[in-house]
């Protein structure tokens, strides 16, 4: 028996890179936990090649540290790794009864519910709302965080993210 079904809840997933998080993370997270009474969330944390492949550029941080980073939150039940080549047998695995989706997220979701439906999962697709869409959006932080910190000498305040402390770039 699943744990999510041991302690009664729906098991609920979302996806993303992750890298970083910021308020608008929390928001998404807030209303996916909100999609039913007792939510088990799920978090899968899309993986490097797929995040290069799909955006043109690598995240900031690798896959190991994004998703240490959100397990540490302690705002998931389970993170969990997006497949690499494939995106469906990962969810397949973890058998979720609803599927968040961001308001800006648009890879693999096309035929995302007839895909799963025709491997055996009936699941229910929930299109999240934005939370000041203009402002906390990952790649927008990014290029704000450039544009003060090039402008700036090296004492500059730090973007409004919570991410792991590391100087590496990837």
């Amino acid at each position: 028996m699943s744990n999510a079904k041991k302690r009664g809840g729906v098991k609920t997933m979302v996806f993303g890179v992750f890298d970083g998080l910021h308020p608008g993370h929390l928001s998404f997270f807030r209303q996916a936990r909100g999609l039913a009474k007792n939510v088990f969330l799920v978090a899968s944390v899309a993986r490097d090649q797929n995040v290069a492949r799909l955006k043109g550029k690598r995240p900031k941080f690798n896959e190991g540290k994004r998703k240490t980073m959100l397990k540490k939150s302690k705002l998931f039940d389970k993170v969990v790794l997006s497949g690499t080549k494939n995106h469906l047998p990962h969810i397949i695995r973890e058998r979720p009864k609803i599927i968040a989706l961001g308001y800006d997220q648009k890879f693999y979701i096309k035929n995302l519910k007839k895909d799963l439906k025709n491997k055996g999962l009936l699941v229910k697709i929930v299109r999240l709302k934005p939370y000041k869409k203009n402002i906390y959006k990952s790649s927008l932080l990014r290029k704000k965080h450039y544009r003060t910190s090039s402008s700036r000498s090296d004492t500059s305040t730090p973007s409004r993210s919570i991410a792991p402390s590391t100087k590496k770039r990837y």
